[in-house]
């Protein structure tokens, strides 16, 4: 479903108990709950915001 360009990119832990820079990283990108998962674009500044909570989330 996605091209290239895109990136999939699940929630697979929770931000609870963590810095809430992470917290806000994760409202950034679109997620709040454990499972939801959103479509991105493949830029720099996503890739940056996913490696920073690379530990909460899972890419495809």
């Amino acid at each position: 479903m996605s091209d290239k360009n895109t990136l999939v990119v699940t929630q697979k832990k929770s931000p609870i108990g963590r810095q809430s820079d992470q917290k806000k990283t994760l409202v950034g990108l679109g997620l709040n709950k454990i499972g939801r998962s959103k479509i991105l674009n493949d830029t720099p500044s996503i890739r940056g915001m996913i490696n920073k909570v690379k530990h909460l989330v899972e890419v495809s």
